[in-house]
């Protein structure tokens, strides 16, 4: 109750610390407000006890509750009750393009850079709640794996059950980035976003990914480009054992074709990012965050009760108790 009170005038409170210099005043000149018969003695005269003496005091305390109510009036006490209403006015669609290729395998990011960016990709979903997501992946080929959607719970699902083995060996970027712009191409949405991620080079499909950038720019989606691995060796998986379905790994080099994934990023006014370890690859998810934000515009609306009235009357009671009791009860008191 107390946090929706509110004064509309505060600087007229300072006028109660008058309040006390006023009431001095009329303390200190209380005698010249009263009748005085001067008798050489007053023997002859029966003494009655009387109350009036000491209710007269009323009178100023009246005339100074009507002053503070007066004072705190002018302050415009009032209630506010505050409705508030979003409205988001530029929606952004996104869709992943995530490689789910043999090498996402690779132990260079923990516990490898598949589940890496699963747990990434997650908590980047749980910051969009404004904004469409689609989920593509692809490896020798690609495929939609959840169209643009709303229902983040399904974004999400659908991202901790992404698993190698999925589709044919091989690195398609060309494929991959076709099939997101594909999901995006009739988008209405003000701005069309896709996170392009690999960890290697363009060596599978019939699309060229240079193609697959000019319907991009043509029709305005922004990519970002992303290629994940460390520099140098990393820890590949090599073969797998046909009785326990073990993987075994060696070390390889890492090859990640950065010159189209930046060609892709400038070509469509996104942006490049190396991500070398879990920590990087985090960074680079918190800065598209940042840099693809939905706007969204909050209205409030105030509706004032004001409390003033209350306090006028107070002090107009105040007054004509004064004034009564000073022309009937204390009229003829000496």
């Amino acid at each position: 109750m107390l946090s929706n009170f509110e004064f509309h005038s505060p600087e007229f409170l300072w006028l109660l610390c008058i309040i006390p210099l006023v009431g001095l005043w009329l303390f200190s000149t209380r005698k010249k407000h009263n009748s005085h018969l001067s008798v050489p003695s007053v023997k002859g005269f029966g003494s009655e006890g009387s109350i009036l003496p000491k209710l007269k005091p009323l009178l100023s305390v009246f005339r100074l509750l009507a002053l503070a109510a007066l004072i705190v009036a002018l302050a415009r006490p009032r209630n506010v009750s505050v409705s508030k209403k979003t409205k988001t006015n530029r929606g952004i669609d996104i869709v992943m393009a995530i490689d789910v290729s043999a090498s996402m395998l690779a132990k260079d990011l923990k516990p490898n850079r598949l589940e890496a960016l699963k747990r990434v990709a997650v908590d980047f979903v749980n910051r969009r709640p404004n904004d469409r997501i689609g989920i593509v992946v692809y490896a020798g080929e690609s495929f939609t794996q959840t169209p643009i959607t709303s229902d983040k719970s399904i974004v999400k699902r659908t991202i901790s059950e992404i698993k190698w083995g999925q589709l044919e060996g091989g690195t398609a970027i060309g494929m991959g980035l076709g099939s997101a712009v594909n999901r995006l191409k009739d988008s209405k949405a003000k701005s069309k976003v896709i996170i392009l991620l690999t960890d290697g080079v363009n060596n599978a499909g019939f699309v060229d990914p240079k193609t697959a950038t000019e319907l991009a720019k043509e029709i305005g989606i922004k990519v970002y480009t992303i290629g994940i691995g460390t520099n140098g060796m990393a820890p590949f998986p090599w073969s797998k054992d046909p009785r326990t379905g073990k993987l075994s790994f060696r070390n390889q080099k890492v090859e990640i074709d950065e010159k189209l994934l930046k060609f892709v990023a400038n070509e469509t006014q996104g942006k490049y990012f190396r991500a070398t370890d879990n920590t990087t690859l985090k960074e680079i998810y918190d800065e598209i965050d940042k840099l693809e934000k939905t706007k969204i515009e909050e209205f409030k609306y105030y509706n004032y009760s004001e409390k003033y009235r209350f306090l006028v009357f107070l002090a107009g009671i105040f007054l004509l108790l004064e004034f009564l009791l000073k022309n009937t009860l204390f009229k003829s008191f000496i």
